[in-house]
């Protein structure tokens, strides 16, 4: 049995772009390595935008993920294509890693090549997504509609609601500490800056 790294992600931007939550992603990933007599060694979950070039620059724990499966010599396997990244670009600079990639969807044989294939098509959708989306916006505002999107503040809550489940492994250690102490504690582990009233509303979202 091989072991894999796995990588989930969600984007603090849009939550649940490819349908699929952080837990959806988990499942795809452990049936996958299931059906293909895999084990995962190690599980990464970033929750930070995949648009750029430069993503990595900004997505430790996928850069901690290349690192683990180097020291390990395995692959590391995400559910999507998009949880890595739609930017060709990015995709390239992965394949420079020299760590192998598996999406789970796609199977196990899919070599590089197709994978840059794959990515380039992500990208020309995520671009005629937006070119519509824009069309969409101007049309209507040259008809007088008030522009606005009523699903957003929803969209917006479920995100929350994600990094916070996220997260609760941590805020479940950390249970003990005032706000101002899980503050200090979370900006030292994260590497992000906390605030104690950042601290009481994930935990409301997490009771």
């Amino acid at each position: 049995m091989s072991g894999i790294i796995s990588y989930v992600r969600v984007s603090t931007a849009q939550q649940g772009k490819s349908g699929l939550g952080l837990e959806g992603q988990r499942q795809a990933i452990q049936r996958f390595a299931d059906t293909n007599n895999m084990h995962v060694i190690a599980e990464h979950v970033e929750i930070e935008t995949g648009k750029g070039a430069d993503a990595l620059d900004r997505r430790p724990e996928l850069a901690a993920a290349l690192k683990a499966a180097k020291k390990a010599k395995c692959a590391v396997v995400v559910a999507k294509l998009d949880r890595l990244s739609r930017d060709v670009a990015f995709i390239s600079g992965l394949m420079a890693q020299k760590v192998p990639f598996i999406v789970s969807e796609l199977g196990p044989n899919v070599d590089p090549f197709t994978l840059h294939i794959y990515a380039a098509l992500a990208e020309q959708e995520r671009r005629m997504i937006a070119d519509r989306t824009r069309a969409g916006l101007a049309a209507a505002k040259a008809k007088g509609v008030k522009l606005g999107n009523p699903a957003l503040a929803a969209q917006n809550r479920d995100a929350a609601a994600e990094r916070a489940e996220a997260l609760r492994p941590i805020f479940e250690e950390l249970a003990g500490l005032s706000t101002r102490a899980a503050a200090a504690e979370l900006t030292k582990r994260t590497g992000k800056p906390w605030n104690a009233m950042a601290v009481k509303r994930v935990r409301e979202r997490l009771s």
